[in-house]
């Protein structure tokens, strides 16, 4: 019989596990400020950084001020959410919320698990399970692992989603008319936060007959709090280019410990954002550290990879994306840039190419709030 670790135990190997690999990730060469050239992509450097590794460090997309409203936002939809899944109560007692929302916002687990580890869950895209330390008797039975739908949870979130620098990168990655997938917060307390077990996120395009490193899109990764070896997402560098890995077996071949060799911590200060290759082999271990972790995840595809694709999305319904589903989505885009335009009207807005002329049909005010925004992660397409 195996024997749990405790937090303690569990911290102290991450701690070496990580003092191994944090050169190792800094060596890379993939991090700095958005930097555009004249046509307004992205410089080849940080392209080729991108494609080459799979993962580029975006230093800086934050002011004091748009971190500060985002972390105060994030609180207070923290604040709201159930003690427990069942629960009618928050954490500060106070009767829960209806926040008139069809798809729950809130997800729970229990603290220092792996929920899908080894399990069919996500379409049985997490192959083996990580270590489980013991959190204590002190720990709270659940804790909050994520937030579905940023968008409509958070207003500064919106604005986030419309940043001039960010959408310029989506663009020159995947092409003038990219489109979104979804928008969720990962939470990982201090002493508490799961884990997220080894994974690969694309699941539609592997035996494609043009299948190509980028065919799954990638994820942009905001953080509201420095990202560590600890309570970081640790990724394969380049994994993202040698298509369905086996997982299992990877875990197997490496002694059966959750630690992969050759695996890297994406390290960053609060305000920074990661540009993340969907198909890189990443995960992340249990908080056992006493380093909060948000991350606000955003992700995006190609077109082409989306348009009339028929796939089975992680809770089992099984969807085709036509033009009129892709476009009622890629509003939100649309309707994030004129949020960020009237918060931050010194800035020059990016200009969304699909829906370029019809400014006036997707502004931003309390009707579109109702209308467009919320509950608009009904339309979340996944590939």
């Amino acid at each position: 019989m195996s024997v749990v670790p405790s937090a303690a135990d569990h911290q102290r190997a991450m701690a070496e596990y990580g003092r191994r690999a944090e050169a190792r990730a800094r060596s890379l060469g993939n991090r700095g400020p958005i930097r555009l050239g004249p046509d307004g992509k992205l410089v080849p450097e940080i392209v080729e950084a991108y494609r080459t590794h799979g993962f580029f460090v975006f230093q800086g997309v934050l002011s004091p001020e748009e971190l500060n409203e985002l972390r105060a936002e994030l609180d207070a939809v923290l604040d709201r959410a159930p003690v427990a899944p069942d629960a009618t109560v928050d954490r500060l007692g106070r009767p829960v919320i209806d926040l008139g929302i069809r798809k729950p916002p809130y997800r729970w687990a229990r603290p220092l698990s792996d929920p899908r580890g080894g399990t069919d869950a996500n379409n049985g895209r997490h192959p083996a399970a990580m270590a489980q330390p013991d959190p204590g008797a002190a720990a709270p039975a659940w804790t909050v692992e994520l937030l579905d739908g940023n968008l409509h949870l958070s207003d500064a979130c919106l604005r986030l989603y419309g940043h001039p620098g960010l959408l310029a990168a989506a663009a020159s990655i995947l092409g003038d008319d990219f489109v979104p997938y979804n928008e969720v917060t990962f939470v990982k307390e201090p002493g508490l936060g799961p884990s997220v077990a080894w994974h690969q996120d694309g699941t539609t395009h592997w035996t494609a007959p043009d299948w190509d490193e980028g065919a799954h899109g990638f994820n942009f990764m905001t953080q509201l709090y420095p990202s560590t070896a600890a309570n970081g997402v640790w990724v394969l560098p380049g994994s993202h280019r040698l298509g369905k890995a086996d997982i299992k077996r990877m875990v197997e071949d490496n002694g059966g410990s959750d630690r992969l060799e050759g695996a890297v911590p994406m390290l960053c200060d609060a305000g920074d954002t990661f540009m993340t290759n969907r198909q890189l082999v990443h995960g992340s271990f249990a908080n056992s550290s006493p380093d909060r972790r948000i991350t606000l995840n955003a992700g995006f595809f190609p077109r082409r990879r989306v348009l009339n694709i028929t796939t089975r999305r992680l809770h089992g319904a099984v969807e085709t994306y036509d033009a009129a589903r892709i476009e009622a989505r890629s509003r939100l885009i649309a309707l994030a840039i004129d949020a960020r335009r009237q918060r931050f009207p010194n800035e020059t807005p990016f200009v969304y190419r699909p829906l370029a002329g019809r400014e006036d049909e997707n502004r931003w005010s309390e009707a579109a709030r109702q209308s467009v925004l919320k509950n608009y992660n009904q339309l979340d397409m996944f590939i």
